[in-house]
């Protein structure tokens, strides 16, 4: 049996966290932007250290477990 756990939150998480799709912060005309469709450097910075955070607190703190088959 494999573990779908952290394939499924690693996806999830790439797709929220993508500067500019939801949000982006820093944003160009305010703190938060939202729906901008444009990134910059400090808004990937900032938002691949919130991917790191969340990744690590999902599967070390909490070790979501998803199995199929």
């Amino acid at each position: 049996m494999s573990d779908w756990g952290p394939i499924f939150v690693s996806v999830l998480l790439f797709v929220l966290l993508t500067p500019g799709l939801l949000f982006q912060l820093p944003g160009h005309h305010r703190i938060v932007d939202f729906g901008s469709f444009k990134t910059s450097g400090a808004a990937i910075l900032v938002h691949s250290l919130f991917y790191f955070a969340l990744a690590s607190f999902f599967f070390i703190a909490i070790r979501v477990r998803f199995y199929i088959g």
